[in-house]
């Protein structure tokens, strides 16, 4: 799992590659995640174009991203999810959960601004 960090305005967009599985990747996205939440960063888009699978663990992940993000009063959201990864999300009931997106414009227009404290 590959995963680049890129700043537009007030969110961070994390562009995810490969698969979001148990083993090498285990852990790459909560460290991140941990990581940006220490530094304020609490509006997280995940860029999910370039996710070929997701397992039972990488589900795992996703839950406890969005579990850490919104305990700092953060929001964090998924950007271009393919068929599959859509298939996947609506049958573990996540697609109520996360708010997903198309557009990467849409998506970082759909943030509430979240001043610092």
């Amino acid at each position: 799992m590959k995963i680049q960090e890129r700043t537009m305005g007030p969110v961070v967009v994390l562009d995810m590659e490969g698969r979001l599985v148990a083993g090498e990747s285990q852990g790459q996205l909560k460290d991140k995640i941990n990581s940006l939440m220490l530094q304020g960063r609490v509006q997280i888009l995940l860029n999910l174009a370039e996710v070929s699978y997701i397992d039972s663990t990488g589900l795992g992940q996703l839950v406890s991203s969005y579990s850490t993000v919104t305990r700092y009063k953060g929001q964090i959201k998924l950007l271009s999810l393919t068929k599959k990864v859509q298939d996947l999300m609506a049958i573990c009931r996540l697609s109520t959960v996360f708010e997903t997106f198309e557009s990467e414009a849409e998506a970082i227009s759909s943030f509430i601004v979240v001043s610092a404290v």
